[in-house]
C-alpha cells in the first residue's frame, strides 16, 4: 500500500493562497487515480480535485477557477494549488491514492489515504 503524507497547510487571510503538497511512498504512484478531499468542522469529508494517471483533471463546483491539481511523477508527489482563498475553505484537507486509471471523485475509490493537513482561512 501507498503512504501518502501531506504538507503546506497553514493560517492564511482570505484572498491569500496556499500550496499542498502531498509525497507517496512505497509505491511509484505515476500510474496511479490521485486526488484532495477536504473535511471541515461537524461536517462529512467532501471532494476537492482528481487527477488521472494521464493528468485529466476534474474539480468540485466550490473550487473551480481557484484551485489547480497537478502532479509530478518523477518526485512522486501530488499538488493543490490554492488561490483566492475564503474563509469556507477551512478545512483539514486529505490526499488519497488508488492504483485505477481512472479519474475518481468518490471516497469510495481510493485505498490510501494520507493524516491530513488543516488550511484555516481568516476572514
Amino acid at each position: 500500500q501507498v503512504q501518502l503524507v501531506e504538507s503546506g497547510g497553514g493560517l492564511v487571510q482570505a484572498g491569500g493562497s496556499l500550496r499542498l503538497s502531498c509525497a507517496a511512498s512505497g509505491r511509484t504512484v505515476s500510474s496511479y487515480a490521485l486526488a484532495w478531499f477536504r473535511q471541515a468542522p461537524g461536517k462529512e469529508r467532501e471532494f476537492v480535485a482528481a487527477i488521472s494517471w494521464i493528468r485529466t483533471t476534474y474539480y468540485a463546483d466550490p473550487v473551480k477557477g481557484r484551485f489547480t491539481i497537478s502532479r509530478d511523477n518523477p518526485k512522486n508527489t501530488l499538488y493543490l494549488q490554492m488561490n483566492s482563498l475564503k474563509p469556507e475553505d477551512t478545512a483539514v484537507y486529505y490526499c488519497a491514492a488508488d492504483p485505477a486509471r481512472g479519474l475518481l471523485t468518490r471516497r469510495q475509490d481510493y485505498d490510501s489515504w494520507g493524516q491530513g493537513t488543516q488550511v484555516t482561512v481568516s476572514s
